[in-house]
């Protein structure tokens, strides 16, 4: 007797297709048994899933009726309704027969196929790397918007457009392990801000401009410190709200690409795209990151416009603060949409803040158990981000508080006795007029 067993070829498949698993096999012998085995672990694992016993079947002819050689071709299938990732491997089909010239020996034959499922990315987003920070709108620094790809398989291919029209960035090699990220150094003396930065210094700058330096700590972005020449320089130089940056060319883009396995077999893309900002050519540009896949039918797309803040709408709570009360001053937007997220910085006017802080950091500011001498009291929010800041101003307005007396609060909050003030008072008027 002989056996021949084929499995048909498959090509990719998408999550949630139906699949079926088609096994060939061509003989002159007796069926003994069908078995579909699922492989995983590298082969080391086979999983039966499906199971065909001739011995109680009756499905096929029998061949002993049949004293000539006749051949017959059988094929046996396997459907799996909707794939999943998890099915994503090799698939093996084993056929035995019973030999022509003895019924005890059982012929083995079997064939395998790789049953590859894609699955197209599930979310898309973009951020800005690095942001809320703080952002020198005198010095020219570099911003970076990051891609975020996920749940692919295989990995998408990403890349970034400017209104509408692919960006032509130059790639920049993946960074080796344990080193920090790869950035040039040095850029051109367009980066620059040629109403703070000497002419000398300016044209300086060309030398070396672009190539690749690796370092542990790099400098931020691309747009590296050029000495302490260009930081003491004092701002009063200029009194608009950029200064003009020299641009002889369009800005330069770098472009990084890398992908890291995820526990469920698919992928999590990371893009990033580098660039040296300009404020006024940059603020309401539109940014998008498009990502094709073999299993989407057109790319997907996830945009962001860099607007700088405008117009920060302020809340205070209690909206009729008392003596004593804990006032909680809160930024609950803007008049328009911001990207990326800004830093807040809160400041007094003409003092300092009630803990003795200079200044304090987010998007609320909480004064603990306010006292009657804050009353009048104005309230700075300096808003910014790469594109550009903004201040606003908010007044507190401090009422007496029935529950406490007028004057049992000094300026720290604590209370304090006027009985008793007048009572050291009148003991120290008695002393002195019995001196006397």
């Amino acid at each position: 007797a002989y056996l021949t067993v084929s499995i048909e070829p498959l090509p990719p498949v998408v999550v949630g297709d139906a699949v079926t698993l088609k096994c060939n096999f061509k003989t002159d012998g007796k069926m003994r048994e069908i078995v579909w085995y699922r492989v995983t672990d590298g082969g080391t694992i086979k999983q039966k899933i499906f199971t065909f016993d001739a011995m109680f079947s009756t499905n096929f002819s029998h061949m002993e009726n049949y004293r000539k050689r006749e051949d017959l071709v059988y094929q046996s299938t396997v459907r799996l309704p909707e794939v999943r990732i998890s099915d994503n491997g090799p698939y093996e089909c084993h056929v035995g027969i019973y030999d022509r010239a003895t019924r005890e020996k059982v012929v083995l034959a079997s064939g395998n196929v790789f049953l590859n499922v894609m699955a197209p990315p599930t979310s898309i987003s973009v951020l800005a790397a690095d942001t809320p920070a703080p952002f020198s709108r005198y010095q020219a620094q570099n911003f970076t918007l990051v891609c975020v790809v996920s749940g692919g398989k295989p990995a998408p291919l990403v890349y970034f457009k400017r209104d509408g029209e692919p960006i032509e960035a130059t790639p920049l090699p993946e960074p080796p392990a344990g080193a920090g990220s790869w950035a040039p150094r040095n850029l051109l003396h367009r980066d620059l801000d040629d109403t703070k930065v000497p002419k000398s210094l300016a044209a300086e700058g060309e030398v070396g401009g672009g190539r690749l330096l690796a370092t542990v700590d790099p400098p931020r972005g691309l747009a590296a410190e050029r000495g302490p020449v260009t930081e003491t320089i004092p701002e009063t130089v200029v009194s608009r709200e950029f200064p003009r940056w020299v641009h002889v060319a369009e800005p330069i883009y770098y472009f990084r690409h890398t992908h890291a396995p995820v526990s469920d077999g698919t992928v999590e893309a990371r893009a990033t795209l580098t660039w040296t900002l300009n404020p006024q050519i940059d603020n309401e540009a539109l940014f998008s990151c498009e990502v094709k896949h073999p299993a989407l039918s057109m790319p997907m797309q996830s945009e962001v416009t860099l607007v700088a803040p405008k117009g920060p709408k302020i809340t205070m709570t209690p909206t009729r603060a008392r003596v004593g009360d804990t006032v909680r001053i809160l930024v609950q937007g803007f008049q328009n949409e911001v990207f990326p997220e800004p830093l807040f910085t809160w400041t007094r006017v003409g003092s300092r803040l009630l803990d003795g802080s200079a200044e304090h950091d987010g998007k609320e500011l909480v004064l603990e158990r306010v006292p009657a001498e804050l009353n009048g009291s104005m309230y700075r929010c300096t808003a910014q981000n790469p594109l550009g800041s903004t201040d606003t101003h908010t007044r507190l307005i401090v009422f007496e508080n029935p529950n406490i007396p007028r004057g049992t609060e000094d300026s720290n909050g604590s209370l304090t006795s006027h009985r008793g003030f007048r009572l050291v008072l009148t003991l120290t008027l008695t002393v002195i007029l019995e001196l006397t």
